[in-house]
């Protein structure tokens, strides 16, 4: 083989590695320094995005796993260096695409493809977060490309439930949201030192919404889920104006003042003109070991829901699903691995699938529509 045709094949194997961060081959993204060649013997470089990289071991390990493919090669050697700020900011511009102005919410930008779920619920404790996690685990094991926005800023719980410890990194002044279980997240909890509380009002809650919105690279994702704090407050009617087009889905569980109150958080689409896409009955019957079906928080809140929300929308709208209460549930969100993913076969994982592939199949999108939202001065 020639040294050229050599050459060749090393880039081209090369290709093969994606960066785990933007989820595009290392040599699409500028990301191969050099190749030097000697021999059969083959040195790489590769340009990380920052110094101290925490994928650094992945990006290594993963070329050099593509190289010992090539045939006849001899002694493979893959160091690092880092991205100098020129080089950040091209890379910025080929994620972005040149000349594409900042600050803007690329969700709402014609052609964009990207289903919008805001996950809600009328009160805390029923299972919202959890159900969200699950959620957008089960549709990225469909082979969707996912991402999570945890818009609950003073009750974050996404990156605890995906068991996600990384930090957060930048190029330039662009955002790239850490990866877990195949699933894109951003939170507050990734800003914020321990279990510091946020202590806001609603302008910052808004404006930390919108760069999340604005400032993470998403890429090209086919679902994004946000995870709304309980009750129709001021995330909720920042996240109905910045993304008019989001679809609501209610969780609530079997008791009937649950029920009541989930009624009001799904009642809020009438005067932001959103679709509630459907309702998720969480903690519903208990399967025991021995077959015996216990009802510990009553039965029926997600189909009355449902029915309720059908009338005063004048939309059919459908209960998705019923989630059984089960405590690997609960176990899986305090280890980091959603119950999608340690315990499949669980009745609650399940449901949780069923649920996810009904959100596969599109509704009647409100994209583009104006949202219509009316405010009375006091």
């Amino acid at each position: 083989m020639s040294e050229q045709l050599q050459q060749a094949d090393v880039i081209n194997a090369l290709s093969r590695v994606d960066d785990p961060e933007i989820g595009r081959p290392i040599t699409e993204l500028g990301m191969v320094k050099s190749v030097t060649i000697t021999g059969n013997d083959v040195q790489v470089v590769i340009n990380l995005t920052i110094a101290g990289c925490p994928l650094k071991s992945t990006l290594v390990s993963n070329s050099e796993a593509v190289l010992q493919e090539i045939p006849g090669i001899g002694n493979i050697t893959v160091t690092t260096d880092v991205m100098s700020d020129e080089q950040r900011r091209e890379l910025k511009g080929k994620l972005r695409g040149q000349g594409a102005p900042e600050g803007v919410n690329p969700f709402t930008q014609p052609g964009n493809t990207t289903q919008v779920f805001a996950v809600a619920s009328g009160k805390g404790g029923v299972g919202k977060s959890s159900m969200t996690v699950n959620l957008g685990v089960a549709l990225a094991q469909q082979g969707l490309k996912v991402g999570i926005l945890d818009a609950d800023i003073y009750g974050h719980s996404v990156p605890q439930l995906l068991g996600s410890h990384q930090d957060v990194n930048q190029v330039d002044d662009m955002i790239m949201p850490p990866i877990a279980h195949g699933v894109k997240l951003i939170s507050i909890g990734h800003f914020v030192e321990g279990n510091s509380p946020i202590v806001w009002r609603g302008p910052m809650l808004h404006r930390a919404i919108n760069q999340f919105l604005t400032d993470v690279f998403w890429g090209d994702l086919d679902v994004l889920l946000l995870d709304l704090p309980p009750g129709t407050g001021d995330v909720a009617i920042t996240v109905a104006q910045l993304l008019p087009h989001a679809e609501l889905l209610i969780v609530t569980t079997p008791q009937a003042a649950a029920a009541e109150v989930a009624e009001r958080a799904g009642s809020l689409s009438l005067q932001t003109h959103q679709q509630v896409r459907g309702v998720i009955e969480n903690m519903a019957a208990m399967v025991l070991d021995d077959g015996q079906v216990i009802d510990v928080f009553g039965a029926g809140g997600g189909a009355v829901v449902a029915e309720r929300l059908s009338t005063l929308t004048g939309q059919t709208i459908s209960l998705l699903g019923e989630v059984p209460l089960d405590p690997q549930l609960r176990v899986g969100g305090d280890n980091g691995t959603p119950i999608v993913v340690a315990a499949p076969d669980s009745p609650a994982a399940k449901a949780i699938t069923a649920i996810a592939k009904q959100l596969m199949h599109r509704g009647n999108s409100l994209k583009g529509q104006p949202l219509g939202l009316s405010v009375t001065n006091s």
